[in-house]
C-alpha cells in the first residue's frame, strides 16, 4: 500500500510536471500533495492542472500553487459502504483515506466513476483538407495521409483513439477522399469501426457535423486530421462533463518572442520601449468535444467553422481545455519534418498519453 501511495504523492514545493507524473501513475485521476510526514496538504486532479494553466501556471510552477487545499477525505476505519456512497453522491472518482493526524493511509477509487465510457462516445476526424501549404506533396496525397516515421498521420491518430478505448470513428472526406477510404476501409484491421461523411463542397469543421446521420446521442470528440498529440481523450471528455459544457475547445499554449524592440507611440511622441518582448497566449488546438444540443446551432448545407459555433453558445457553456501534453499541427513542410524527427522519440509511448 505504501509503495502505491508513494507513486501518487508529491510535495507542495515540487513542480506541476511532477504532479502530472503522479496523475499518470494513478491512471489519470489524482495526485496527493503531502508534507514530509505524509500529512495530506491537498489534492491535484487533471482538471486542477488545466485550470491552473489557464490562470497562468506552467509545468514549472509548484504543486502547492494549484492544489485543492480542502479535499474531501474519509477517516481511517470508515465503512466501505459509507465511502462508496459518498463517492457516488458527490460524483467523484477517488477518496483519500486519512488517520487522526491527517496522514494518508490509503486511497479508494470508484472505478464506475472514473470517467465516461470511451467506447460509448464517437470520434469525428476532419480529413478533407486541401493541404495547400504542403504542395506539391499534397497534389497526389491528401494531407492526413502524409507519412510520419513511415506511417500516415491519420493512421497514427486512429491508433491513439483505439488504444484509449474508442471504437466508433467517422472520417469526414473531401479532397482525395478515396485514397483515405481505400486505406482504412471499415476500420476492422485497425480495431475500430469507421464510417464516412463525404462532403460535396467545403463545409468547415462545424458545418460537416450537420451531415452526421444519425445524430449523436452523446457528446462527440471532433479533431482535425493533421494533428499529432498525446492528449488523454478520456480526460478531455471528463473535463467536458464536469464543466456541464455544450462545447469544449482544446487550447495549446503558444509562446513567441519578437526579434525586434517594440516602440509605443502616442501623438508622435515615444511613450516607451520594450526590447524584444515575449508573448504568451493560447491558440485553438483543433480538438473539441461537442454535445448533441450544440448541433442545433449548426446550419444545414452551409460552410460553418468551429469558432462560429462557439460564438453561438452561452459563454458559461463553452469551455477551454488547456493542453500541456505533446501537440503538433502539421500544416507546413517544416512541421512535417519536425514530426518525423520527434515521433520516434516515443511521445506516444502509452495508451493514456504518457510520455
Amino acid at each position: 500500500m505504501r509503495s502505491r501511495l508513494a507513486a501518487i504523492c508529491v510535495r507542495p514545493e515540487q513542480s506541476l510536471a511532477d504532479a502530472v507524473a503522479c496523475i499518470d501513475a494513478s491512471g489519470g485521476q489524482i495526485a496527493l500533495v503531502t508534507n514530509e510526514a505524509g500529512r495530506l496538504c491537498g489534492t491535484i486532479t487533471d482538471g486542477d492542472i488545466r485550470r491552473g494553466i489557464l490562470g497562468g501556471a506552467t509545468l514549472a510552477s509548484s504543486a502547492g500553487e494549484v492544489m485543492n487545499p480542502s479535499p474531501r477525505t474519509a477517516a481511517k476505519g470508515a465503512p466501505g459502504w459509507e465511502i462508496a456512497a459518498r463517492l457516488k453522491r458527490d460524483q467523484i472518482a477517488q477518496m483519500p483515506i486519512v488517520d487522526d493526524d491527517g496522514i494518508v493511509v490509503d486511497i479508494l477509487y470508484a472505478d464506475e466513476l472514473c470517467g465516461p465510457d470511451a467506447s460509448s462516445h464517437s470520434v469525428v476526424i476532419m480529413a478533407g483538407g486541401l493541404g495547400t501549404r504542403l504542395r506539391p506533396i499534397t497534389e497526389t496525397i491528401p494531407k492526413p495521409m502524409l507519412p510520419v516515421a513511415g506511417r500516415p498521420i491519420l493512421e497514427i491518430i486512429v491508433e491513439r483513439f483505439q488504444q484509449q478505448g474508442f471504437r466508433s470513428i467517422t472520417l469526414c472526406l473531401n479532397y482525395l477522399g478515396e485514397v483515405i477510404e481505400d486505406h482504412f476501409g471499415d476500420g476492422s484491421k485497425f480495431g475500430v469501426e469507421i464510417s464516412y461523411v463525404r462532403e460535396e463542397k467545403r463545409m468547415g469543421t462545424a458545418g460537416a457535423l450537420s451531415l452526421l446521420s444519425p445524430r449523436p446521442a452523446l457528446p462527440i470528440i471532433v479533431m482535425n486530421g493533421d494533428i499529432l498529440t498525446s492528449v488523454n481523450f478520456g480526460q478531455l471528455l471528463s473535463f467536458h462533463y464536469d464543466n456541464l459544457a455544450l462545447a469544449t475547445m482544446g487550447l495549446n499554449r503558444f509562446q513567441y518572442q519578437l526579434p525586434y524592440g517594440v516602440v509605443q507611440v502616442q501623438n508622435h511622441n515615444i511613450v516607451s520601449f520594450t526590447e524584444k518582448p515575449a508573448y504568451d497566449f493560447f491558440v485553438n488546438a483543433g480538438i473539441y468535444v461537442v454535445s448533441p444540443e450544440a448541433l442545433d446551432h449548426v446550419p444545414a448545407d452551409k460552410y460553418f467553422d468551429m469558432p462560429a459555433l462557439f460564438d453561438q453558445l452561452m459563454p458559461d457553456r463553452r469551455v477551454a481545455f488547456p493542453i500541456h501534453e505533446y501537440w503538433l499541427d502539421i500544416g507546413r513542410h517544416d512541421d512535417l519534418e519536425r514530426a518525423s524527427r520527434e515521433f520516434p522519440k516515443s511521445h506516444f509511448s502509452g495508451p493514456n498519453g504518457e510520455r
